[in-house]
């Protein structure tokens, strides 16, 4: 499953969180990309990246909980 990554609409957001969510649920993603793609999208800009597909179900919740926009691509 692909996913965008839309925006962040927390009043403080949680960089550390937002990259670590991002590591944990993406697809061939490291902590320095996962780092790099939150300040992309908290500059305003959308990411998108490769979901693993046994963790779609919990990766939706967790971005979620963090307040982050999202379109499932495909």
């Amino acid at each position: 499953m692909k996913i965008n990554l839309l925006s962040c609409d927390a009043i403080r957001p949680d960089k550390k969180g937002i990259a670590n969510c991002i590591e944990a649920i993406a697809k061939d993603i490291n902590a320095a990309q996962a780092f790099q793609f939150t300040e992309i999208l908290l500059e305003g800009d959308p990411v998108d990246f490769e979901v693993n597909d046994k963790n779609s179900g919990s990766a939706l919740r967790a971005l979620r909980k963090l307040d982050i926009d999202y379109q499932i691509l495909d």
